[in-house]
């Protein structure tokens, strides 16, 4: 049974095809193999060879060398040699796009070599250009002779091959005929995979990578279920979210995106794509692998796809009968629900500060979740990225709050300070909420562990919120495997035609912070990225935390555990696009194309732009993806040449070969020109204290 995994419930790793990578098998349901770039020019053997070996130690299975020019294709036989001759015997990768003879040259040398199908035969200067179906077919051969001379090398090598599609680099010719979709992706990509197999050429791995988690997510579900329509057979899948960025934003995008397909039993290897020096990639995709290591695998049998029988979105499961779903995984869709105060509707995710564990807060406590009280003027500076609610347990505060603060306690503390009704809600413990008669007139919260409560308690309990227009339901579980367990009970709702909003939910137990942020971003994250969700609410226990092992020279670590979780929780809903509340920065990870200090670069351009709510600003070394991912983003800043930059609106180039020493300031007044810039204040927002 397939639509594009197992399980919509239960954890169970998808099947893929063995593919060899000189000793290394991959697929086939082997461990998931962590990989990074290194970010040298290939032409420095030792550089790039030092760089390397701290990238295996770092537990790398693979490391892929960009090779841009047959010179630097050539050269990849001297690194192999010297990594060799130092006792490394880890697969190399070269990284090919534009140059199908470096290609040829490499897979002889290699033991892998990623194509990009976007731009290896086709090239891309953003025509619109109309296609009958037989000049398209002309251009499927074109493609097949230039491609074709690849597969034979590599089949006589020996040599494996991704065909690795990124959203920003579609070529003309398919944005022409299916846009900048991921059914457009699939198909760049498909295209070279059927040339491939009419070969008999099989020990190939694909990737669908994007800035854009929701277009990375659905491109990789629709290649699965493109793949298993046309071959009955899936071929293994390399995860990555392509420019993701550096620091906390970086890892949260990353694991949203990976994470997302992973808790759905999909990859089979992965890359962590950051702006920074690659062996801080590892240990990201370490900690991912590691949350899916001792999952219990469950047959697909009893998966929900085999129980589904509901009025929508309907898919062929390869016997002949059909598949019908509440919702669209391969087209996003937010769950309708009725509005519950601020909750709900079509307005944007709300996020709840957990303040259970907190003794006594105090008005400075605030400060952590974006409201920081100005004494001289008694009046409140209120931070975009400002919490909507506080969770205060069984305890009230004693202070004026915000107007756009609201508290949520215990239900049997509410029952002792009603007179707080217009800013306290009540939290009722699942069963509480049937035996307990007085409620809020306004907004009830209801706490499910779906994985514990009794099935007809929880029956009873839907019964109630689908009259009930004050409900909102706070789901979590319990079960290692929670995201599915709260998307099976999203799914009941559905079914049940109920309206009432959802709150995410998700505690971590886990002692590191990065194994937080990878927690929290893959499974509110996928939840997001399925349309489910009006809010999220994020818990943990500091006193089993440990100190901060992420590292990276652009990670400036949370001052304390609330302003963790509050920046995690707006974090996680810009990764996956539901709630804007700060700028937005699309940055490669570096390679040996990049023509200049890449990390240094960011993090200016970051200093000067941060205050910037809602624009996108794309920062690329080269120009192999830079002009594919302004159609992404709102500003670009592409290397060009040595100590050259090109700058974007979109994906119209404004100006070309900037002197590096001012470009900076040209993006500036570049975001100036469009109307786009405000000046940066200290204080964003006061408000009168009620």
């Amino acid at each position: 049974m397939q639509v594009y995994c197992n399980s919509l419930t239960e954890y169970s790793r998808l099947q893929t095809r063995e593919v060899k990578i000189g000793d290394l098998l991959l697929g086939n349901l082997h461990p998931v193999r962590v990989q990074t770039m290194t970010t040298t020019d290939t032409m420095n053997t030792v550089a790039t060879v030092e760089q390397t070996i701290r990238c295996i130690e770092a537990g790398a299975e693979l490391v892929r060398i960009t090779a841009p020019s047959k010179k630097d294709a050539e050269n990849l036989l001297n690194i192999k040699n010297e990594l060799h001759k130092r006792g490394y015997k880890t697969p190399l990768v070269a990284d090919i796009h534009f140059t199908p003879n470096a290609a040829e040259i490499a897979a002889r040398i290699v033991e892998k070599v990623r194509v990009n199908p976007g731009n290896y035969v086709d090239k891309k200067k953003f025509e619109q250009i109309e296609y009958t179906d037989a000049e398209y077919a002309e251009e499927i051969d074109r493609i097949r002779e230039r491609f074709t001379p690849l597969i034979k090398i590599c089949k006589e090598y020996g040599t494996a091959m991704r065909i690795g599609t990124n959203h920003g680099s579609l070529s003309d010719r398919i944005m022409s005929r299916y846009g900048d979709t991921p059914m457009g992706m699939v198909e760049s990509a498909m295209e070279f995979l059927r040339i491939a197999r009419n070969e008999s050429y099989h020990n190939i791995v694909l990737s669908m990578k994007a800035s854009n988690t929701l277009v990375m997510v659905e491109a990789y579900r629709l290649l699965v279920n493109t793949m298993f329509e046309e071959f009955h057979e899936i071929y293994p899948l390399h995860l990555g979210v392509t420019e993701a960025g550096d620091g906390e934003d970086g890892r949260i995008k990353s694991a949203v995106g990976i994470g997302t397909l992973m808790e759905d039993g999909l990859g089979d290897t992965i890359r962590v794509s950051l702006t920074e020096d690659p062996e801080f990639e590892i240990p990201v995709c370490k900690d991912l692998v590691k949350r899916y290591e001792n999952r219990k695998h469950h047959s697909p049998i009893k998966s929900l796809l085999n129980k589904l029988h509901i009025k929508s979105t309907q898919r062929s499961t390869g016997n002949g009968q059909q598949l019908t779903l509440p919702y669209n995984p391969f087209n996003y869709q937010r769950r309708h629900t009725h509005e519950v105060n601020n909750i709900g509707g079509m307005l944007v995710p709300v996020v709840i500060a957990d303040f259970m564990q907190k003794e006594k807060t105090n008005a400075e406590d605030l400060q952590a979740i974006g409201y920081n009280y100005i004494e001289t003027t008694d009046k409140w500076n209120i931070a975009d990225s400002a919490a909507d609610y506080i969770y205060t347990a069984d305890k009230i505060l004693d202070f004026h709050l915000p107007g756009t603060l609201k508290i949520i306690c215990n239900v049997k503390t509410w029952l002792q300070h009603q007179h707080l009704s217009d800013i306290a809600f009540p939290l009722f413990e699942g069963v509480e909420y049937l035996d307990i008669s007085e409620k809020s007139s306004r907004q009830n919260f209801i706490a499910i562990d779906v994985h514990t409560i009794d099935k007809k308690i929880k029956e009873k309990i839907f019964d109630l919120i689908a009259t009930d227009v004050t409900a909102v339901l706070c789901l979590y579980s319990s079960n290692k495997h929670s995201m599915a367990d709260v998307r099976r009970n999203i799914i009941e709702l559905m079914e049940r035609n109920i309206k009432t909003p959802v709150i995410i939910c998700v505690e971590s137990n886990c002692t590191e912070v990065d194994e937080q942020l990878i927690q929290f971003s893959a499974e509110a994250g996928a939840l997001l990225l399925d349309g489910f969700g009006d809010g999220v609410w994020l818990m943990n226990d500091p006193k089993k935390m440990h100190n901060t092992k992420l590292s990276g020279r652009n990670y400036i670590p949370a001052t304390n555990n609330h302003q963790f979780l509050n920046s995690t929780s707006f974090s996680i809903l810009q990764a996956t696009r539901t709630r804007i509340s700060k700028t937005e920065y699309i940055s490669c990870p570096s390679c040996g194309r990049t023509l200049f200090d890449l990390q240094e670069t960011t993090a200016k351009i970051r200093a000067v732009t941060n205050h910037l709510k809602g624009v996108k600003i794309a920062i690329m070394g080269c120009i192999v993806n830079g002009p594919g991912e302004m159609a992404d983003a709102d500003f670009g800043y592409v290397g060009s040449g040595v100590g050259k930059i090109t700058l974007y609106k979109g994906k119209d180039v404004i100006k070309r070969n900037v002197d590096s020493a001012v470009a900076v300031d040209e993006l500036i007044n570049l975001i100036k020109d469009y109307g786009a810039w405000i000046e940066p204040v200290s204080v964003v927002d006061l408000m009168e204290v009620k």
